[in-house]
């Protein structure tokens, strides 16, 4: 798949009502649902790409090429390449701002929205010195330069040992971690929403995926409650206290898709 002369990897398997997924910013395509099958195995035609700079895709022709209008227009590409006319999108952070950019872009091409573990908050300052020390560490240090900067993790001792390990395969997955490191100090600047208002345009069933804070700090539970309560009808969906976040259990959020895509499907275009 190409788009603007980015070439992005990706995959497809099973058969049915389509299914896309984005990742997050520092992941790859597994990260969706980590790398689990069930989707397809439950009838359903899923498509998974890298985003531009991460994986095994291609950089960005310019380090700032990496917007939200950019990576809406590289998933236009992918449905028009995989002729899909209408999926349900499923995104995770990064991921979930690319969609709901991409819906309020066109709503014509989308069945429904899982968005999983949003971040941005429109009219929030943004901590965009952390972010370029990450790509910093990155750059200069690889793997364990980005974990050096990324310093203790600040959840219960319970997660560290899986939040330090995730982060060890994740930056360790990349072919272009230079990319990366543009990646991430260009998204963080990057706005998908102009206010949350722009939400209220949104046409597409949706479950919004959040996450307790104790686990996941960094996408705080308030804020993916904001969204549901900002996009018209949307369900808001999580892990009950104390227990792993719903965003990590790759077959538990295949479920929530697959209930999202068979509606969809069951509503025809």
């Amino acid at each position: 798949m190409t788009t603007d002369g980015v070439v992005l990897a990706g995959e497809e398997a099973g058969e049915g009502f389509p299914v896309v997924g984005l990742h997050g910013l520092t992941a790859t395509r597994r990260y969706v649902v980590m790398g689990s099958r069930s989707l397809e195995r439950s009838g359903h035609r899923v498509v998974l790409y890298d985003a531009r700079g991460h994986g095994c895709s291609a950089p960005a022709p310019d380090p700032e090429s990496y917007t939200y209008e950019d990576l809406a227009r590289d998933l236009l590409a992918v449905l028009d390449e995989r002729a899909i006319e209408s999926a349900v999108l499923a995104g995770a952070s990064m991921g979930a701002h690319t969609i709901l950019r991409f819906a309020l872009d066109h709503p014509e091409r989308v069945a429904g929205l899982v968005i999983v573990t949003p971040a941005f908050e429109p009219g929030a300052e943004r901590d965009l010195e952390r972010w370029d020390a990450l790509a910093d560490g990155l750059r200069r240090g690889g793997v364990e330069g980005f974990v050096e900067a990324y310093g203790d993790p600040p959840v219960p001792d319970g997660y560290k040992d899986t939040v330090l390990r995730i982060l060890h395969q994740r930056l360790g997955a990349h072919e272009h971690p230079d990319a990366v490191a543009d990646a991430l100090q260009a998204v963080p600047r990057a706005a998908p929403l102009g206010s949350w208002d722009d939400l209220a345009d949104i046409e597409a069933p949706t479950v919004v995926v959040a996450s307790r804070d104790e686990a996941d700090p960094e996408h705080q539970y308030a804020v993916g409650r904001r969204y549901a309560e900002a996009i018209p009808g949307a369900e808001l969906r999580s892990e009950a206290p104390g227990e792993s976040p719903l965003a990590w259990q790759g077959g538990q959020l295949s479920k929530v898709i697959s209930e999202l895509a068979e509606r969809a499907g069951a509503a025809g275009p």
